[in-house]
């Protein structure tokens, strides 16, 4: 904590805080107790090393039998974290640089303001590896940036920088890598000095008009990636990539 901001760090820097199960359930705790600590008005979540989030650990997943209740239940604590950022009961505030990859693209938008390091590089390679994205960005991304701009991003998967991102209206700010942290921390402590009251309803009214269609949305999205794990073809392409991947670590 600094003062009523929680600071929620990935650290899983030896993967590039790539999505793990350990992973999905510390954040997940993290994030609750930011939610349920009065004390705490402003989440500020970012990533510990060289990026924010490297997407699934497709190595990590790979290793394990998967199964259609394994997916889904993964895909459930995927998609748990978004509940947490969207629906919690404190704004969040993304402090984003190196890599935003898949579902870490997906995290930083499900926050509600989002601090970019000049460095950012975001992308979704779901299309390529054969799967589906889940992070509720099947409505949330059309409703930032019109349909063809998000069908662009996903059916490409074209690396995009910080300041294509701010161009499209994707983050808020842009600045050197020094200056990341301190400027999150800097829009979280007037965040904080708000009546927390006011925001409160604020968030309620927001997230009460997405409840129900984001809902929706996770629930396809849970569904489709499933259906994605059952394509033979898929296991091709997820294995290609994740080669790919790691070579380039």
């Amino acid at each position: 904590m600094e003062g009523p901001v929680a600071i929620v760090t990935l650290d899983r820097t030896e993967r590039m805080n790539a999505i793990s199960g350990a992973l999905l359930d510390d954040l997940h705790d993290a994030l609750q107790r930011a939610n349920d600590d009065p004390a705490c008005r402003v989440i500020v979540l970012t990533g510990a090393g060289r990026a924010f989030c490297a997407g699934d650990d497709l190595k990590e997943f790979g290793e394990q039998s998967a199964t259609d209740a394994s997916i889904r239940s993964h895909i459930e604590r995927i998609q748990r974290i978004t509940r947490d950022l969207m629906f919690g009961a404190k704004p969040v505030v993304g402090a984003v640089h190196g890599f935003a990859v898949g579902g870490g693209f997906e995290w930083m938008l499900n926050c509600d303001i989002v601090v970019a390091c000049d460095d950012l590089v975001a992308f979704f390679p779901e299309m390529e590896w054969g799967q589906f994205v889940t992070g509720g960005v099947t409505h949330l991304l059309p409703q930032a940036i019109g349909h063809q701009r998000a069908m662009e991003l996903w059916l490409l998967g074209e690396r995009q920088s910080a300041q294509s991102l701010l161009s499209m209206g994707l983050v808020n700010r842009v600045v050197p890598r020094e200056a990341m942290l301190d400027t999150a921390l800097a829009l979280a402590a007037r965040i904080a000095g708000r009546s927390h009251t006011s925001i409160a309803r604020l968030r309620r009214l927001v997230t009460t008009e997405l409840s129900g269609t984001l809902a929706r949305s996770l629930e396809l999205e849970s569904a489709a990636t499933v259906d994605a794990f059952a394509d033979p073809d898929a296991a091709e392409r997820v294995k290609a990539f994740a080669t790919r991947k790691e070579k380039a670590r």
